[in-house]
């Protein structure tokens, strides 16, 4: 019983990642912390890494002190929020920067209609260079019409 609990908890935090992302996504990174969200929007940024990488730091963060204290002095509930965390961060370095992106050529012919909706959102949200007027903050769950397009 207490896996299932803890395989909910995961899952639950998984899916609550994608209204934080979209929460900090459109107030956050095209608030405040524009600045280090900027170079992302704009075409051929010249170097590897963008100052746009800084999130994957910052939101690693949590994921870490929950899967610190939640082993610490014995694993409970703590960790699984950090593996839902995990589990969201890897599922967005895949989609965001190896599909969407192509940082590293991995799924660059899919046909899979769900993934070239994530990526025709994506295309939208970055048509804005500038932090105004944006669109399409989520990366998992975007608009239907995205996804109806494919056919």
């Amino acid at each position: 019983m207490i896996i299932l609990l803890y395989i909910l908890i995961t899952l639950g935090t998984f899916a609550l990642m994608e209204i934080v992302t979209w929460l900090t996504h459109k107030y956050v990174m095209h608030g405040f912390l524009w600045n280090l969200h900027a170079d992302h929007h704009q075409p051929k940024y010249p170097h590897v890494f963008e100052k746009n990488d800084t999130f994957f730091i910052i939101f690693a963060i949590p994921s870490i002190l929950f899967f610190y204290f939640g082993a610490v002095p014995e694993l409970n509930f703590l960790f699984f929020i950090g593996l839902g965390i995990f589990f969201y961060g890897l599922t967005y370095f895949l989609i965001h920067d190896v599909l969407i992106h192509q940082r590293f050529k991995w799924f660059k012919n899919t046909k899979n209609k769900f993934l070239l909706g994530l990526r025709k959102a994506h295309k939208v949200h970055h048509k804005h260079l500038g932090k105004e007027k944006g669109e399409c903050f989520g990366m998992l769950f975007v608009p239907k019409k995205y996804h109806n397009q494919y056919k």
